[in-house]
């Protein structure tokens, strides 16, 4: 069962961007014009209906916690555990509207994908290279600054331990929020690695839990404070898993 799930997923990933191909070309000309309302409208309307939808076709149940959580009056910075592949349409699904996710360089690769990913937001970073890895921080961080939230994985890769467990969260992700003087919203998610990487990376049913946690004030950090705030934020999400 879990093949065909997993084909499903995939047809119905890509048909998906093929059928709204026009729609991407319209937002893609709105964000060349400034137009960023329009880009919103399409982001806001077909991004978070084509994440449910993959949930909903390999038996995901979503269980969401804390949403009131989320500032509303300013743009914040998102840092959540990463242990699959799931978490990034989790999070397009689950939170107040999908954001601008700091991704890895080889999605970036990826035909039609890229260019939805592009149109929300997205950063793409090589992880190998510390002159385009602050590049990317640095337009990450100027998205921020116009006013809008960002969704960082702080410890760079899928944590591959055990369940409950996470990687170091490193320095140079929470600078995106230290510079911005944005809120650090932790967001821990609980269960997303039994869909797919535990089951032999074939798409599994299941239940995760997103659970979003008091946001953390950056603004008047001391540098000590400032240094802490990785170490602080793995804990809060670690109490959570």
């Amino acid at each position: 069962m879990s093949i065909f799930r997993t084909i499903a997923m995939f047809l119905y990933l890509f048909g998906y961007m093929i059928v709204h191909y026009n729609i991407l070309r319209r937002g893609e000309r709105a964000l060349a014009a400034g137009d960023m309302d329009t880009v919103e409208q399409i982001v806001n309307k077909h991004i978070p209906h084509w994440s449910r939808q993959i949930l909903h076709i390999t038996g995901v149940q979503l269980l969401v916690e804390g949403l009131d959580n989320i500032p509303k009056d300013t743009a914040c910075v998102f840092v959540g555990n990463h242990r699959s592949y799931y978490d990034i349409p989790l999070l397009l699904a689950g939170l107040d509207r999908p954001h601008g996710i700091l991704a890895k360089e080889e999605l970036g690769k990826i035909p039609l994908l890229n260019r939805w990913m592009k149109l929300l937001g997205c950063v793409f970073v090589q992880r190998d290279d510390v002159r385009a890895s602050v590049r990317a921080l640095n337009d990450a961080t100027a998205i921020v600054e116009s006013g809008r939230s960002f969704v960082i994985f702080p410890e760079g890769t899928r944590y591959k331990g055990e369940e409950g467990g996470a990687g170091e969260f490193k320095q140079g992700a929470f600078r995106i929020a230290v510079k911005t003087g944005a809120p650090v919203v932790p967001v821990a998610i609980t269960g997303a690695r039994a869909l797919f990487e535990n089951n032999g990376n074939l798409c599994h049913p299941g239940t995760v839990r997103i659970k979003v946690l008091p946001p953390i004030q950056t603004a008047g950090m001391s540098r000590a404070e400032q240094k802490q705030l990785p170490d602080a934020v793995r804990q809060t999400i670690l109490a959570e898993l």
